[in-house]
């Protein structure tokens, strides 16, 4: 299981102007509740979440605010037909840019925005961290003696670093999001701060790798599932094919039946697996297993290898 850490800017950005989509999220919280990652939530990321939300929309608000469509036109253009067609279009936008102003504003301080949900539900699903005495205690220390992470007096970044280095049991990896400035280096804003490297494998016995964006990451480990289902699927799929009792494999065919197809690339994994794991071979007579396997055969017979599809029917016969 991985140890992942997202500093708070990550977050906000996805109410802002940011590459990453909320797919991404999604895509982690399958990785969560699927004991891949151990999302690690500190207490201050919360309250600093809480805190700048606003602020963020505001400003996005702010631009979009600015998208309109203004000029005036030369006095001879009043004697064309397109004239009047674009002083009709200008009155569209300008109605209909209002009334989106208006919603998007009503849902964000209702809390009903997409990006509102899905973080929600990943601090849901999250290792909660408070910020203890101790904790505070350290950061303090860690500031006067001018240590990073942190700034202008700010102990927010401190008290995060000194949360982690408490809570992550030793000897596990570290994988840490943050696009800030008091994590990365004066000489190369792609890496880390060598004391903060250094402090780490110093203190905790292992490694920490660090991004600055949530989609780096995903490309880094999960280069070839681009949707959160995919994911979903992919390691249902790997479950199965080390499945090791006759339960377990009932268990994991019950949440594959769920999804409504399957790529040929997972319909052959899937297959071989049927072949090859004894404990999917001596129950594939079973209703639950024998209606999923022919379910994928009278979907996917054309694509089939006609070997490999004579072996799957012969063992469904």
């Amino acid at each position: 299981m991985k140890n992942l850490f997202i500093d708070t800017n990550v977050f906000l950005s996805f109410f802002y102007l940011s590459n990453d989509d909320l797919e991404e999220i999604h895509k982690l919280v399958v990785l969560i509740k699927k004991k891949k990652i151990k999302l690690w939530l500190t207490e201050q990321v919360e309250d600093e979440f809480s805190r700048n939300r606003e602020v963020k929309i505001q400003d996005a608000i702010k631009k979009l605010k600015d998208h309109k469509i203004q000029g005036a036109f030369p006095q001879f253009c009043k004697d064309y037909d397109e004239y009047a067609e674009l002083r009709e279009l200008q009155k569209t936008y300008s109605k209909t840019h209002s009334r989106l102003l208006k919603s998007i504003t009503e849902d964000a301080l209702e809390r009903k925005f997409k990006a509102d949900e899905k973080i929600e539900e990943l601090f849901d699903t999250s290792e909660y961290v408070q910020t203890s005495r101790n904790i505070l205690r350290h950061a303090k220390t860690r500031l006067s003696k001018g240590n990073p992470p942190g700034k202008n007096g700010s102990l927010g970044d401190a008290i995060n670093w000194e949360a982690l280095l408490k809570e992550v049991p030793n000897e596990e990896n570290l994988y840490f999001i943050a696009d800030d400035k008091d994590y990365y280096s004066v000489l190369d804003d792609n890496r880390p701060k060598d004391y903060l490297v250094e402090e780490w494998e110093r203190v905790k016995k292992s490694k920490i790798f660090f991004y600055r964006r949530l989609s780096q990451f995903f490309k880094g480990h999960y280069p070839d599932i681009k949707l959160a289902s995919e994911l979903e699927k992919e390691i249902e799929i790997k479950a199965l094919a080390s499945s090791g009792n006759f339960v377990r494999t009932h268990t994991i065919i019950s949440r594959l039946s769920k999804f409504e197809d399957f790529a040929l690339s997972q319909v052959n994994q899937l297959i071989d697996i049927a072949i090859n794991n004894d404990q999917v071979r001596w129950v594939i007579g079973d209703s639950d297993v024998h209606k999923f396997y022919s379910e994928i055969v009278e979907k996917h017979k054309k694509s089939i290898d006609e070997d490999t599809l004579d072996q799957l029917n012969g063992l469904l016969e």
